[in-house]
């Protein structure tokens, strides 16, 4: 038997010609019997794939509709968008849809980004709990040489700040970082990186070693220490919905939604859930597809906080704080053609555009959350279901 594997073709001198590409595409079909005709058609250059992808052979087409227009009241994007989500779930635009009808009714979704920062989190080694504890009394004293040279390998990228926490003999940090309108991962590697080379060559006491993420940054999970400190921008996103344009819309009382979310916020107590709301991943997820995010930092982004109430005037207010929403404007998967067309449409691609995005982003969330909070309720005369009936409706694709 030979122990000869069979081997993905590369090509050194241009790893993303058409030529390479169709080997790819050969191999795959002899070595799988599968016989590929949408998968490897796709409308541009495949250089411009480079740095985003390896061994490419193909583009997988998720549909995307649009939603809206949504309304927003925002600092840095005011006014009506057309937001573009791509997604194989059925009901899901329709539903996004008709909380934006209730956000234009109630005179649009106000939105704030309060905070920045993106992390990088080196684990620091020491003999024992002495020695780490004096390191840290080193690292505040020496911040603005550290700053120094962290900020020297970017020409965009502050460090803000530099948390220090101390366990056993460890000492675990998290550089936090402004990053423009970029998400930033690789940016503040890099500058941490650096810093964390000056400060094993300087620091005068007994370092033993450092890990350059000891997983204080919690990248693409979610956390408590990015529930309070945040991991890319803090949006909090709030409306206030008068009760007929409430009972209007989505046939229910100002009444029904607090109590549903009181029941619903004891639920996520009790399951130790990452957020009180019904579904911000949803949306998020969407649009990140669409406007060519890191998927991935859905694990961060979704996580959230939903406060609401009914207003002495019976209306509804809703809020929402998601933060560490994670999205850039240019850079990584944005450039690729068909995000870059989707951004565009948001005019959300370039600089001084992120956070335009990230503000769309929370009303977009509100939309979602507004919809879906008011669906699951179960209407005692019909017995009926919306989010059930939506479903059967629109979602059946079997």
């Amino acid at each position: 038997m030979s122990d000869e594997r069979a081997k993905i073709p590369r090509s050194r001198e241009d790893d993303y010609s058409p030529e390479i590409i169709a080997e790819r595409q050969a191999f795959i079909e002899a070595e799988t019997g599968v016989t590929l005709n949408h998968t490897k058609q796709f409308s541009y250059d495949p250089h411009v794939m480079s740095g985003n992808i390896e061994n490419i052979w193909g583009v997988s087409q998720i549909p995307i509709g649009i939603a809206g227009p949504l309304l927003v009241d925002g600092e840095y994007a005011k006014g009506e968008f057309f937001v573009p989500m791509a997604t194989v779930e059925g009901t899901m635009l329709a539903s996004y849809n008709r909380g934006m009808k209730v956000i234009r009714e109630s005179g649009g979704v106000k939105t704030t980004v309060s905070a920045e920062s993106m992390q990088r989190a080196p684990l620091f080694i020491f003999n024992d709990a002495r020695e780490a504890r004096d390191f840290q009394v080193w690292l505040r004293a020496n911040f603005e040489v550290i700053k120094e040279q962290a900020e020297s390998t970017t020409s965009v990228g502050k460090l803000l700040e530099l948390e220090n926490y101390h366990t056993h003999n460890f000492v675990a940090c998290r550089f936090d970082y402004s990053t423009g309108d970029a998400a930033g991962q690789n940016m503040t590697s890099r500058a941490t990186f650096f810093a964390c080379e000056w400060i094993r060559k300087n620091y005068p006491g007994a370092l033993k070693n450092y890990m350059l993420s000891g997983n204080w940054d919690t990248e693409k999970k979610t956390s408590a220490v990015n529930m309070l400190k945040g991991r890319g921008r803090r949006v909090t996103a709030e409306v206030t919905i008068p009760r007929k344009v409430l009972m209007d819309n989505l046939r229910i009382t100002p009444e029904q939604m607090q109590y549903g979310y009181q029941i619903t916020t004891l639920s996520a107590l009790t399951t130790s859930s990452s957020n009180n709301a019904s579904h911000p991943a949803n949306g998020l997820a969407a649009l990140y597809a669409a406007t060519g995010q890191d998927l991935a930092n859905i694990g961060e982004s979704n996580q959230c906080t939903v406060y609401q109430r009914m207003t002495r005037e019976g209306d509804h207010y809703f809020s929402i704080t998601l933060p560490s929403i994670i999205m850039a404007s240019y850079g990584g998967g944005t450039n690729l053609p068909t995000q870059r067309e989707c951004l565009e449409m948001m005019d959300c691609f370039g600089k001084d555009r992120a956070l335009k995005l990230c503000e769309i982003a929370a009303g977009l969330v509100v939309a979602g959350e507004l919809s879906l909070a008011a669906a699951t309720r179960v209407d005692k005369a019909t017995r009926t279901n919306e989010w059930v009936d939506a479903h059967e409706r629109l979602g059946r694709n079997r």
